[in-house]
């Protein structure tokens, strides 16, 4: 199939930083779908990426709200291997950012998953469990893991494809492709 196959170039990305940066070892990308969107609005601002957790607190495949048992849908590879997180790209916005900044984004992103690998976020004390007490210090600290997995060395034609703008790698590979997945959904287990 012709054109750039964005998800896979990116999901290797991930797996070479989970293999390099040891604070994102306990991560197993073949149980993460890694996934593009289109974002609605072309532009600098508004959502890069997204994680979404296949499980809920503590990995727990079921969660009980107002009396009622809810379950999520499973995703599936291509192996049949279940995956427990759904990370997503929106496109063309993500590719048109600065290096540091894709590179941070995607660390921001898995540094999300949670330290026990069970489906579930990484949890922090207070109000604010996804960031912790400020979104600035999680940021900061996802730019320094991504400063680390550079100076790691990894392989320049690995991550070359994120010096480019999404227009200039539709120019390079005529068309950019890749997985798609649908918004998980909670799914109500038991009985009305």
């Amino acid at each position: 199939m012709n054109g750039f196959d964005f998800t896979t170039a990116v999901a290797a990305v991930c797996r070479d930083m989970t293999r390099r940066v040891p604070e994102l070892g306990h991560i197993d990308m073949d149980r993460v779908a890694v996934g593009f969107c289109q974002a609605r609005k072309r532009g600098k601002y508004g959502v890069q990426a997204t994680l979404t957790p296949m499980r809920f607190e503590r990995g727990a495949e079921t969660k009980r709200v107002r009396g009622r048992t809810y379950g999520c849908s499973r995703l599936f590879d291509a192996q049949g291997r279940e995956q427990l997180y759904l990370l997503n790209f929106y496109l063309p916005r993500f590719q048109d950012g600065p290096l540091e900044e894709k590179l941070t984004t995607v660390v921001h992103e898995l540094w999300h998953i949670s330290a026990e690998f069970d489906g579930d976020l990484r949890r922090h004390a207070g109000r604010c469990y996804a960031h912790g007490s400020s979104q600035k210090k999680f940021d900061e600290h996802a730019a320094r893991l991504a400063r680390e997995w550079l100076a790691a060395d990894p392989p320049p034609g690995l991550w070359a494809f994120l010096e480019l703008s999404f227009d200039d790698l539709v120019a390079e590979h005529g068309t950019v492709r890749g997985a798609r997945y649908r918004a998980p959904k909670l799914v109500r287990l038991d009985a009305a």
